[in-house]
């Protein structure tokens, strides 16, 4: 299953895991990353949930920034290698 789904975010997971300079992997960053993706994904529901009908396009922007990078905290923190997850906290 996990190989299934790093084909499929194999895009944004090419982004994070090229290159061979050194990195320093810590397990606790991997921890922190997944917690902050559930963060920015609830804060997309809540966004979705709280805004009034026909707020207009202003509205949308937070909910695409806040799922984008959720998406992107998620995929990196469940199917990243240890090289990607350095890479997103800038370790080195």
């Amino acid at each position: 299953m996990k190989s299934i789904l790093r084909s499929l975010f194999s895009p944004i997971l090419i982004i994070f895991e090229k290159g061979d300079d050194a990195y320093a992997y810590k397990p606790l960053n991997r921890k922190i990353l997944i917690f902050m993706g559930f963060i920015f994904a609830g804060l997309t529901f809540l966004v979705l949930k709280f805004t009034p009908e026909g707020a207009g396009f202003g509205a949308v922007i937070p909910v695409i920034v806040f799922g984008l990078v959720a998406l992107v905290t998620l995929v990196v923190g469940f199917l990243g290698n240890e090289r990607a997850v350095s890479k997103i906290w800038g370790v080195r």
